[in-house]
């Protein structure tokens, strides 16, 4: 998330650096609370574009937005050099419980993706070089999807589900999942939406269950629930860190789980916190490592490139130097 405040700006560059030396497959960045804030957001996307390897997803919001002013956001963003989106509808104003989109406005998330190909396909019709290098360098559009239902529009599963081919169809490259804290609501979502058509990817989305203030936060911000034994457990730890070890523990085994069932990688919710998601993808050993045999590694099985468990930079006290990949993990 950019950060708000220019005295929070090298807090936040520093957890950033600390999660690009994992090598994502992408970084996304939203824009400020409540979809705010977009000229930062493009400062943020354009340093990294400028700055590190990693590709950088710009989230992408249409609510409350004429379908004019989300074509300039649009045409802003590319001009940056930026050819990866997530599209979302965004949140709707929460004092105004009667509020509805404008008649000239982006009504939903696959209007969005729709518009962004329109924009993408006008720009390259008007200019050649424009057009090679789109084909150099295809927009990817990822789309939110709800494996347990969407709580704030209180839709099932299966309405999800349609709702995420709808998205296919309208041009969407891959899907991220909510946050979930049960590996079948995973799995489940999974198989029905093959089922029914989706072959796009399905990225899990994973928050780590450190901190129960964060889950209840999150709780209200979305809808969903965190379970009670969980909140339970963590509760009645004496310390942040044994919440911390506790915490991990538990998302590096639901991690595991979604993986081991096919999952092609996990999108890591940081809150602009570096610590917990690199220890969670240091429990999954998704840092160019390998597990070996048992869970231990043997010196003929040591990996070319350091593991993320390998090193005590995890948890603040220096960088790696090799070019170890992470593969599959966008924070």
């Amino acid at each position: 998330m950019p950060p708000r405040r220019p005295d929070a700006a090298p807090k936040f560059w520093e957890t950033a650096r600390r999660l690009v030396a994992t090598h994502p497959d992408f970084v996304s960045v939203t824009y400020g609370a409540g979809g705010t804030d977009r000229a930062t957001a493009r400062q943020v996307v354009g340093r990294l574009l400028q700055g590190t390897p990693v590709l950088p997803i710009a989230h992408l919001t249409c609510v409350g937005a004429s379908r004019e002013d989300v074509e300039e956001v649009i045409s802003d963003f590319l001009d940056e050099g930026v050819r990866s989106f997530l599209a979302l509808r965004g949140d709707p104003p929460r004092d105004q419980p009667d509020w509805q989109p404008a008649p000239d406005g982006v009504r939903s998330s696959t209007e969005l993706v729709a518009l962004l190909r329109e924009v993408e396909a006008s720009r390259c019709a008007s200019d050649p070089a424009v057009a090679l290098r789109g084909a150099a360098r295809p927009l990817t559009i990822a789309v939110a999807t709800f494996p347990d239902g969407n709580p704030a529009a209180r839709t099932t599963r299966t309405q999800e589900v349609r709702r995420l081919w709808q998205k296919q169809q309208a041009g969407a490259s891959f899907a991220i999942t909510q946050l979930f804290y049960d590996a079948s609501s995973y799995t489940h979502f999974v198989a029905e939406a093959r089922a029914a058509g989706v072959t796009i990817p399905i990225l899990a989305g994973l928050l780590p269950t450190t901190e129960p203030v964060r889950l209840r936060r999150v709780e209200e911000l979305t809808g969903v629930r965190a379970p009670q034994h969980l909140l339970d457990a963590l509760d009645a730890l004496p310390d942040p860190e044994a919440q911390h070890a506790y915490g991990i523990a538990y998302s590096v085994d639901l991690a595991q789980r979604v993986l081991d069932a096919g999952a092609p990688g996990l999108h890591v919710y940081t809150f602009n916190k570096h610590r917990a998601a690199l220890d969670l993808l240091e429990g999954v050993h998704l840092g160019g490592g390998s597990r070996g045999t048992g869970g231990s590694t043997s010196a003929a099985a040591a990996p070319l490139v350091p593991d993320l468990a390998s090193g005590p930079w995890v948890t603040g006290t220096s960088l790696p130097t090799t070019g170890a990949a992470t593969h599959g993990t966008p924070v």
